[in-house]
């Protein structure tokens, strides 16, 4: 007898989506600049939060050596943690995933935080019942837009592209998707436009997760769940 096929599988960004975490980035990204002598905008900043962390201290200090390069993250990593205590969820969060769980549908966290403060955010999400697998930076060498971190997701949670979506607050988490041909919706809450996030590839753009859980008919989500049998819906 051939085992169960796996649940379709909602894979959740978390930092901007779930979490309210991109301002507290910023900030620790702003004072790792600071502290090296290197004047940044704040708000070229946030247009790199949610990309490989690699990736955004290159952008925004490409002429800087690899030592630079490292003391800059070591840096923002420990001013983000001095922040942490500030880290809440955003409005419908934790109800949204629990929503996801009970339409039997599998919950993903398809990160690329490190360790370090995966743990925390974890913690702010208490959710754990729920969580069916989650990634983290340890998992690919180089994390958003590049779909690695996704196709990582997919292969733990056993599914195909075409049986998840990815719900996600910045133009990375969408091309990300994309190029892992997975359907994405966005949310406001991370501080990007609507326009520029349809433009990204989202397939619908919402306030933030609880406007989503309100609004969650004709989704992506919704269409994942309907391919469950009404009786795996009830034992759910």
């Amino acid at each position: 007898m051939s085992p169960e096929k796996p649940n379709p599988a909602v894979l959740f960004d978390i930092d901007g989506t779930l979490v309210d975490s991109n301002y507290l980035h910023v900030h620790a990204w702003l004072r790792a600049f600071d502290e090296e002598g290197l004047p940044v905008d704040g708000w070229r900043i946030h247009r790199g939060i949610g990309m490989d962390g690699t990736s955004l201290v290159r952008t925004l200090a490409e002429d800087a050596g690899q030592d630079v390069l490292d003391r800059l993250k070591d840096g923002h990593s420990r001013f983000y943690k001095e922040s942490s205590s500030l880290l809440t969820l955003l409005p419908g969060a934790r109800d949204l995933l629990r929503w996801v769980a009970l339409q039997g549908l599998q919950v993903v966290l398809a990160t690329s935080a490190p360790e370090d403060e995966l743990a925390t955010l974890r913690e702010v999400l208490d959710c754990e019942d729920i969580i069916s697998a989650v990634t983290s930076s340890e998992d690919v060498d180089t994390a958003k837009p590049k779909p690695d971190i996704v196709q990582v997701a997919l292969d733990r949670a056993g599914v195909s592209a075409q049986e998840a979506v990815f719900v996600g607050d910045a133009v990375w988490d969408c091309e990300a998707a994309r190029r892992a041909g997975v359907p994405s919706i966005a949310v406001l809450s991370g501080g990007v436009s609507r326009a520029e996030l349809l433009d990204a590839g989202a397939s619908a753009v919402f306030g933030d997760a609880g406007d989503l859980l309100a609004n969650m008919g004709a989704t992506r989500i919704d269409e994942l769940a309907s391919r469950l049998s009404p009786m795996r819906q009830i034992q759910s």
